[in-house]
């Protein structure tokens, strides 16, 4: 367990009315009382002038706070300062705390600490760092469900369930010989067959979770001139792409964010599918290509004043919605079914925010829902039900009983109970300075 004392920034960086710098390890105390002179009591604000301990410089007068183990966030001896927003107080008192045995802390290194004291379990830190990222309300709201222990309840039982399947199935192997309740070992045959439904039935989720963390990915495709880059300024209510009629104007993947519904949503305006007239065009179109690829959607914008060419309709596949640009152009016969937009008049521009709202929720949402949300859960679960799905073929009680523990090993790498060492510095990485 962790004796050195660390302190980061809690706030955030430049200049500003307060700014808070936490400290947490077995040595605090001394360190606040090198600063502050004394402890104030536990959980109350103390205004008190801090000096460097070396040379007894007064750097501020600042409010105190004093956190004792294990009622911290940490689960350690822990304590805040909230000094000054100015760089120079910040700088002095980071010196300070260093003068008195405190180190900067690494990424992550708090919440880090609060994992290994057992105040969370790996995926409420998991929560706490999509907490900080989230953008919307939606990624808010799933991320505080996270944070609060709902996948850790989730998984956690699926683990207590396999731990009894185990206990019984270990019965069955140790005590054959003795009075054991009738068809025990078939009984945990079919516990085991069910729980393995539960999990596959978890993850036939459509990735909502894991696209609502990280943002869905929208591209905008056509032909040149059919208006992509008009209709990407026109949703994001800017000017995120130049707009020219020369044909090829776009030659690299324009992005622009927005919040649709909760949902962030990466709009890519993409370079006209043609034949390229240069090298620099041909690359662009490239990566037209393999944005259209791995888009979660896809847009295809024909223009309604001009017939639609046999290549661009060629791009058209199950999902895509279709979006007639200029609409405020006499429309040519032809045209295959689609939402009517004009980025000029504004026409249609509200239907079609509605209709990728729609589409954003219906593949990002269910926030009030328990949902997987990182491909490591993913990966832990698909191989807990193939060790749970090779239970029915094991002849032998020993076979069915390392599945279990097989699938009870991958469930448990998820909240962090058991093999997590190898997980641990990529998760905690993640991390901001000073969490």
């Amino acid at each position: 367990m962790p004796s050195d004392v660390i302190f980061a920034l809690a706030s955030g960086a430049g200049r500003a009315a307060v700014a808070v710098l936490r400290a947490s390890g077995a040595g605090t105390a001394a360190v606040v009382a090198a600063l502050a002179g004394r402890l104030p009591a536990p959980r109350m604000a103390s205004l008190r002038r801090l000096r460097h301990p070396a040379t007894g410089e007064v750097l501020d007068e600042a409010l105190v706070l004093w956190f004792p183990a294990p009622a911290s966030y940490t689960g350690e001896d822990s304590a805040e300062f909230q000094v000054h927003g100015g760089p120079a107080v910040v700088a002095g008192v980071a010196e300070a705390l260093v003068a008195a045995g405190a180190r900067p802390a690494e990424p992550g290194e708090f919440t880090r600490r609060a994992f290994v004291q057992g105040r969370l379990d790996l995926t409420a830190a998991e929560g706490v760092a999509d907490l900080i990222e989230a953008e919307t309300a939606a990624q808010r709201r799933q991320a505080l469900r996270q944070a609060g222990g709902a996948l850790a309840t989730l998984y956690g039982g699926w683990a207590g369930q396999l731990t009894a399947l185990l206990a019984r199935q270990e019965a069955f192997i140790e005590f054959e010989d003795e009075d054991l309740p009738s068809g025990l070992d078939d009984a945990v045959g079919q516990a085991a067959a069910t729980l393995h439904d539960a999990i596959l039935r978890h993850l036939a989720d459509g990735r909502r979770g894991e696209r609502l963390r990280e943002g869905l990915r929208v591209a905008i495709l056509g032909a040149p001139n059919a208006g992509k880059s008009s209709l990407l300024n026109a949703l994001v209510g800017r000017e995120a792409a130049i707009v020219s009629a020369r044909a090829g104007t776009t030659r690299d993947v324009v992005e622009a964010r927005l919040d649709l519904g909760g949902v962030p949503v990466t709009l890519a305006d993409t370079a006209g599918l043609r034949e390229a007239a240069d090298e620099i065009e041909a690359e662009g179109i490239r990566r037209a290509r393999d944005r259209a690829a791995d888009a979660d959607l896809r847009l295809l914008v024909l223009a309604a004043d001009q017939p639609p060419d046999a290549e661009t309709l060629g791009w058209l596949a199950p999902g895509d919605l279709v979006v007639l640009s200029k609409a405020d152009l006499p429309a040519v016969p032809g045209l295959p079914a689609g939402l009517r937009v004009s980025a000029r008049t504004g026409e249609g521009l509200s239907g079609l925010r509605s209709r990728l709202e729609a589409e954003a929720v219906a593949r990002a949402g269910g926030v009030a829902e328990t949902l997987l949300t990182r491909p490591r859960h993913r990966a832990a679960l698909q191989e807990a039900a193939e060790w749970l799905a090779a239970l029915d073929g094991a002849s032998l009680p020993e076979l069915r009983a390392e599945a279990l523990r097989a699938a009870l090993r991958a469930v448990g790498r998820i909240t962090g109970r058991v093999g997590v060492e190898a997980v641990l510095d990529s998760v905690f990485a993640q991390f901001c300075i000073g969490k």
